[in-house]
């Protein structure tokens, strides 16, 4: 996130606000309470009032599952703005098994948040508040498909805090990760693509009023562990960034940099990355990838940039395949575990990068210029492992195949028990610690998990996103470190829609190209950068008819011989030819995902392990993992909850008559 910080809007005398939680020094009456009345209001009266609103609230406090920061008192761990104007900001934290939001905005009139399947209206999970006549209000809504809003009849939003002054309406709140009620969106570790908007006015009696073009979607993480940082303001950084890159006035440009990591005279840890991102063009940089390259090259490949995935991008752009950090827009910085850093200056470390910037320009704005990148602060203060990165999944590769018109379909990628056997077992018999996953695909994903295996027994997964979001891309922490044995399987497992294609998809660098990767950070660090698969082309081949290739392969792509159909025509276009129908599509998938598999299993500089090349057949999965069972939070129309309401609307109802006297 940009180091900007929101200027928080205040409660001044000509405000409202009620604190609906504990201050940290205990359970007292918040002063802002019923604040601010007009001198002709009887003393005692307001004594009164205030004592009867405090003994409310005395209640509510004893009833509340979490304390209120910030204006009241909770910490929020997370936070971003939303909009392309800093009008909108969101910031949020974990409490258990519920989630706490603090909405910031620059409206009197109604704030809008939810989850959406799309980042559209659609079937989406809804709450609006604000302050109305000295009132705060929160209410539970949902949108059918025909994007209908209506209220929920389980109201599983919980108001927290609310205030209102001249310029800006705030309000905290908190939600169960699952409810339970068919009309609200479980929470998980998956993208999350939250919906906003705003207005004006408060609702009337027919409901919100649309809120025009304050609008709009964002993917996000939500429960991504917080990690602490241990920085000092001393510490020394470096910074990646690009320099006066001109944007061109499209929708979408990818532009690909080199750079050369500083050297140093002595072992040096990073210990933290973050974005540097130009003031103002916080909604243009959509996502930044590092990716660690050849080390064989020379400074002639620093001296230009290059849109990436372009037929001229130079040749030495395409040996930067591991990816070694990743920022996405709404993401935060990253920081290694207190144990763990990324070594730089010594032999085996990175010593070219490419870095790579996807700039989102919708509107097509000319005259563009950036100069955001990324900052790395190091330390010479060793710490005690040194932090690998394993590239796992399907190599790219043509051989990567996926039907035109398909609503679903699954490819998998194998980090096979032969290669960790190999790998593992001359450098790390004990295995090494995973802390941190980022799962990758490209335009056509929609979801990705990385799976475990042990002697045929399916372990929790490392990691997961079923709503994947190819313009969000950023590490996972685990919420608990694991580790990879010898003799261990990894399969990175990817699913894809290609509904709207009508030609096949092939495993390649382009974003309408597909990729089937995760990024393991682990240590402490081995010599083994890639622990991958691809399936074999022939068998696939021959599911569409295909009967002979012309050999010895002196094209690529190859040529096919028969049969007649397909004569002459290289295996691209013979699989473009063939009659795509979902239940071919369907059955296609079943077998690609039976057929042996080619291993990669490589070191640094592109070294191989002695299993590289060998054919290995997918894992027998004994037992699949089996997860808990979902448990349903208390439901909103319980005893309990029902008490909770009552008394914050009759706390509410009499902060409203108090401060109406206002004239607000």
């Amino acid at each position: 996130m940009p180091r900007e910080r929101l200027e928080r809007p205040r409660a001044s005398r000509a405000g409202t606000t009620c604190r609906l939680g504990q201050p940290r020094g205990g359970p007292k009456l918040s002063s802002q309470c019923g604040a601010g009345l007009r001198p002709q209001v009887a003393a005692a009266q307001v004594r009164r009032d205030r004592r009867m609103c405090g003994w409310r609230l005395l209640v509510l406090w004893a009833l509340l599952p979490a304390t209120a920061a910030g204006s009241s008192g909770r910490w929020y761990p997370h936070g971003t703005v939303l909009d392309p104007e800093g009008k909108y900001w969101l910031r949020w934290g974990r409490q258990g098994g519920r989630l706490a939001f603090r909405l910031e905005v620059r409206t009197t009139g109604y704030v809008g948040f939810g989850f959406s399947p799309t980042g559209t209206m659609a079937a989406a999970d809804i709450v609006v508040g604000g302050v109305a006549h000295g009132r705060p209000y929160l209410q539970d809504y949902f949108t059918n498909a025909n994007k209908e809003l209506e209220k929920d009849t389980q109201q599983d939003y919980h108001l927290d805090y609310a205030m209102e002054n001249s310029t800006h309406t705030i309000i905290e709140f908190t939600r169960e990760l699952h409810t339970c009620d068919a009309n609200d969106k479980r929470i998980t570790d998956s993208t999350v693509r939250v919906i906003w908007a705003y207005h004006h006015e408060d609702p009337g009696e027919s409901g919100p009023k649309y809120h025009d073009s304050n609008r709009g979607t964002r993917s996000l993480r939500l429960l991504n562990p917080e990690k602490v940082s241990v920085l000092s303001t001393a510490s020394p950084y470096f910074d990646l960034v690009n320099q006066d890159v001109p944007i061109p006035n499209k929708g979408t440009t990818y532009w690909c940099q080199m750079f050369k990591i500083p050297e140093f005279q002595e072992k040096r840890h990073v210990i933290k990355v973050e974005p540097v991102i130009e003031k103002g063009h916080e909604s243009l940089v959509h996502h930044i990838l590092l990716y660690q390259c050849s080390s064989s090259f020379n400074d002639s490949v620093l001296d230009y940039g290059h849109e990436c995935y372009h037929p001229n991008m130079p040749d030495a752009f395409l040996t930067c395949e591991t990816v070694i950090f990743a920022w996405a827009i709404g993401g935060e910085g990253f920081t290694y575990p207190p144990h763990v850093g990324l070594s730089l200056g010594m032999p085996l470390d990175p010593h070219y990068v490419l870095l790579e910037v996807h700039y989102d320009n919708p509107t097509h704005k000319k005259g563009l210029i950036d100069s955001s990148g990324l900052r790395f602060f190091h330390t010479t203060d060793i710490r005690k492992y040194d932090a690998g990165v394993i590239e796992a999944g399907l190599w790219v590769s043509l051989f990567h195949t996926i039907p035109p018109g398909m609503p679903e379909f699954r490819s998998e990628g194998h980090c096979t028990l032969e290669c960790l056997e190999e790998a593992l077992g001359a450098e790390k018999p004990s295995g090494i610690h995973v802390f941190a996953v980022l799962l990758h695909a490209h335009l056509a994903g929609r979801g990705i998990r990385l799976r475990h295996f042990r002697h045929g027994e399916e372990m929790q997964s490392l990691a997961y996103d079923d709503d994947f979001d190819f313009n969000f891309q950023e590490f996972q922490y685990l919420k608990e470190e694991q580790t990879i044995l010898p003799g261990d399987n990894l399969i990175t497992e990817c699913w894809y829609n290609t509904k709207d294609r009508s030609g096949m998809t092939w495993g390649g660098l382009s974003t309408r190209n597909e990729m089937c990767l995760s990024y393991l950070l682990y240590y402490p660090r081995i010599n083994l950068t890639r622990c991958a698969s691809i399936p074999d082309i022939m068998e696939q081949l021959q599911f569409i008819g295909v009967k002979e290739i012309y050999r010895p392969v002196t094209t690529w792509p190859f040529i096919i011989k028969s049969p007649k159909q397909y004569k002459n025509l290289s295996f691209m276009d013979a699989m473009n030819k063939f009659k795509w129908t979902k239940k071919e599509g369907l059955s296609f998938n079943k077998l690609v995902l039976s057929l042996p598999v080619n291993v990669r299993c490589s070191k640094t500089d592109n070294a191989e392990w002695s299993i590289q090349g060998m054919t290995a057949l997918p894992p027998d999965i004994k037992r699949p993992y089996k997860a808990e069972p979902l448990v349903c939070a208390m439901s909103a129309s319980t005893p309990l909850q029902g008490v909770f309401s009552l008394r914050l609307l009759v706390c509410s109802l009499l902060l409203g008559s108090m401060l109406s006297t206002r004239g607000l």
